[in-house]
């Protein structure tokens, strides 16, 4: 769990380690609320001129969903008994708050929901590479924004090519299931430490926020470890 973060925030903040944050991120690609927590992350370090390491850990949402996927709108009805119109209602409320953050969450009739294991396991080797963080950006506004099938090989490979990523090496990960073994192996471990839901955020292995909270709650709660780091 120890491997290179993303680097995101103010050049100075990064230059700084004293101003600069550890961030892990459990999340799945199927979660618009993960990428809403992030970006309103973003928003805190930002106003705060503070950097943070970022690292992306798996949560699968619905790990049962089979080859093909299924219709959003009936996964949300057999899920949580959700009615269309709560279904409409809650995409718009999304779209909404997406267009404040600069996220395109581009929802219809047709949107679905799909398995993300093997998603996850490009991620943990994309950690290796050092690009795991513009592939989860990549995936995310694959699946939001643009309607891509992210549960496909063939697509998952081109995304990870598109974000600089040696394609037949991210082929052979997802042809072999190199990365399968301790995909599962991380799940776990989040899982063994009472998380339950998406998005989870550690900071700096001390305190931890579950669901989107706002740039505000971010806000103090960076300036919360900052200080006692300080003060240490």
């Amino acid at each position: 769990m120890q491997d290179a973060a993303a680097k995101t925030g103010s050049d100075p903040a990064l230059e700084d380690p004293a101003r600069a944050v550890q961030v892990d991120i459990v999340s799945d690609v199927m979660c618009p609320w993960c990428i809403v927590g992030y970006r309103q992350l973003e928003h805190a370090l930002a106003h705060r001129g503070v950097g943070a390491y970022v690292r992306w850990h798996p949560f699968e949402l619905n790990p049962g969903m089979g080859d093909g996927g299924q219709n959003l709108a009936e996964h949300l009805a057999e899920k949580y008994g959700s009615t269309p119109e709560q279904s409409a209602h809650n995409r718009a409320r999304l779209k909404t708050l997406g267009d404040t953050l600069g996220i395109d969450f581009q929802f219809s009739d047709g949107t679905q929901i799909v398995n993300t294991f093997a998603a996850h396991q490009l991620l943990g080797w994309a950690q290796e590479q050092g690009l795991q963080h513009p592939l989860k950006m990549a995936l995310f506004q694959a699946h939001f924004t643009d309607a891509r099938d992210v549960s496909d090989a063939d697509v998952l490979v081109q995304i990870a090519t598109e974000v600089g990523l040696d394609t037949g090496a991210a082929r052979a990960v997802l042809d072999t299931g190199s990365h399968a073994q301790t995909t599962r192996e991380a799940q776990a471990f989040w899982t063994s430490r009472g998380i339950s839901g998406a998005p989870s955020m550690a900071f700096d292995q001390r305190y931890l926020l579950t669901g989107a909270q706002g740039a505000q709650t971010y806000a103090e709660l960076l300036d919360k470890v900052l200080a006692e780091r300080d003060a240490a």
